[in-house]
């Protein structure tokens, strides 16, 4: 498994950053390769992306969700792939978000890609965009407020309040 991990600070209220990051199918806007996200339900999501060259698609399921703190997925088909991002009041004007992500590299180009670290880059690059963005604007495009939360054996219905 390769892991990536990177923080940047926005200059937008806590609120603001986590409002934009639950608008999943903005994520083309600022994200490198990727092509389209659809938001099946609360807790599912379809990617489409070109990664090394090649167009992938898989299903992501979001684990845990809480509000101003924390989003937590795993990919449920496809490329397998999990993560989490946090997000952290540096001030009334600034916010912290820390990304952890790891992937299973398929075939050789993306083990070779992997090893000299263009997924490192892409995924600096991506907060980089991101932080543009929602700097630009100065507020989200939308807000989704509800709370997934991870699934137990004995319960494996996802929770929501939105």
């Amino acid at each position: 498994m390769a892991h990536a991990e990177k923080a940047i600070d926005v200059n937008v209220p806590l609120r603001t950053a986590y409002n934009q990051w639950t608008q999943f199918e903005e994520f083309p806007k600022f994200m490198e390769g990727v092509e389209q996200v659809e938001q099946l339900d609360d807790s599912h999501l379809r990617w489409r992306s070109k990664i090394a060259g090649k167009l992938e698609e898989w299903e992501a399921e979001i684990s845990e969700q809480v509000p101003d703190m924390r989003i937590a997925w795993k990919s449920t088909t496809g490329m397998h792939n999990a993560g989490v991002i946090t997000f952290h009041r540096l001030n009334d004007s600034q916010t912290r978000l820390m990304l952890q992500l790891t992937w299973e590299p398929q075939g050789a180009v993306e083990k070779i890609g992997d090893v000299l670290g263009v997924v490192q880059r892409r995924v600096k690059g991506d907060l980089e965009r991101f932080k543009e963005f929602i700097e630009s604007r100065h507020t989200e495009t939308g807000a989704w407020r509800g709370e997934v939360h991870q699934q137990h054996a004995e319960n494996p219905q996802a929770s929501s309040n939105p």
